[in-house]
């Protein structure tokens, strides 16, 4: 005699299985092109410090800054050079332990980068830059919510751009596109599938043309779509991250306002929280006054651009803090980054000390186009039992 629970079980089991074949093959994709053009989406696919390269590095006069390995080692005596590195026989990478224990009591110099007075580090002086006016200013002086800093002419011809972050980090050997902080962090993104922005256009009514949309920012929590080449596939389907914060807010998902001009997409200026996954740091970033310049392509497959906005002092020096073995060929050096990174601070001043606590940045990034598939409702699902929620998720029942 069947039990009446009998086709309870067995849909249960379609939505298991089901669970299990998505956890197996990742998002669906599709080779068909989005027909409507009310929605535009897009997944981030490269993600760099927007750092200019000029042929002989004449940004950097001086040359490229020393790191934390050789600040160590030409503090030592020849004799205890010879005996903490075998006479020099092991390599930086297996006396970085060495290098970061320099406090007064061996505490991590990276962790710990007050306890130590480094030498200064070099900065950039070269007078263009990747970038955006940020501050609204033609001069760099000082506003209610900035200090007064020196300006970049854009790469463009831009006038009066900022980008802080390239003065700090752009005579540092290993922030240029071609060693290993930059690359290393696009290549754990890659292969984890961790810290992947979505870039989603709604209310497109002209995809070349459109005075007015809405440009939300998720984070996917579905692994990059590869073909064969290891080549990043457009329209790939990616599901956005439920999450919510301690208030009942989303963690992600922040949208602000756009237009789209000759194929490509500007947004207005705004507070926002991205996920970051690189060189084996997983954080939150949170950018005031952040918006985008992004080109679409005529086929609309792929996208590039610049973004820009305030990123908070901590939060740098806590994923430079955390490089460890990464830093060592690419010649940093924690304490004076920290030190060079409060004096070159130019957004948002501490109302008690007038200090400045964010630098202006900006990053290049590549995109190609995709699907963006919303994730229910985290709430709705808490307040259904656990069978509900599985069926909810695979939009079985309502």
């Amino acid at each position: 005699m069947r039990s009446l629970l009998d086709p309870l079980r067995q849909l249960t089991g379609v939505a298991l299985a089901a669970a299990a074949m998505l956890s197996l093959v990742g998002p669906a994709q599709s080779q068909t092109k989005p027909k409507a053009p009310g929605t535009l989406s897009f997944v981030i696919t490269t993600w760099n410090y927007a750092i200019l390269e000029t042929r002989f590095h004449d940004e950097c006069p001086e040359g490229f800054t020393i790191g934390v390995d050789e600040i160590w080692w030409r503090g030592l005596s020849k004799a205890a050079r010879a005996k903490a590195t075998q006479n020099g026989e092991l390599g930086d990478s297996e006396r970085f332990i060495m290098a970061l224990q320099r406090g007064p009591n061996k505490e991590n110099v990276c962790l710990n980068p007050t306890l130590v007075k480094d030498p200064p580090m070099f900065t950039v002086e070269g007078p263009t830059a990747y970038g955006m006016n940020l501050d609204g200013t033609t001069d760099g002086k000082a506003t209610p919510k900035t200090c007064a800093h020196q300006k970049f002419t854009g790469v463009d011809g831009t006038p009066a751009v900022d980008n802080q972050v390239y003065r700090l980090l752009g005579c540092i050997y290993g922030w240029h596109k071609y060693d290993n902080i930059q690359s290393n962090a696009n290549i754990n993104r890659k292969t984890t599938g961790n810290g992947i922005v979505l870039v989603e256009v709604t209310g497109v009514d002209d995809t070349r043309n459109d005075d007015n949309v809405s440009v939300t920012f998720h984070h996917a929590i579905d692994q990059y779509a590869l073909d064969g080449q290891g080549e990043f596939q457009p329209y790939a389907s990616y599901r956005t991250d439920p999450t919510l914060k301690a208030d009942g807010t989303r963690r992600y998902g922040g949208t602000v306002r756009g237009k789209i001009v000759n194929g490509e997409l500007t947004t207005e200026p705004a507070d926002l929280n991205l996920p970051f996954y690189g060189n084996y740091t997983y954080m939150d970033e949170f950018f005031r006054d952040f918006r985008i310049r992004m080109k679409i392509a005529e086929d609309g497959e792929t996208a590039k651009g610049t973004a820009a906005g305030y990123y908070d002092v901590d939060q740098l020096v806590y994923y430079i803090g955390g490089l460890g073995v990464i830093m060592f060929p690419s010649q940093a050096d924690c304490p004076a980054i920290y030190v060079a990174a409060h004096q070159l601070a130019d957004g948002y001043p501490d109302p008690k000390t007038g200090e400045c606590k964010s630098l202006s940045s900006a990053y290049n990034f590549e995109a190609v186009s995709a699907f963006t598939i919303h994730s229910p409702d985290p709430t709705l699902a808490q307040a259904k039992g656990p069978l509900d929620r599985v069926l909810t998720t695979f939009g079985i029942g309502k």
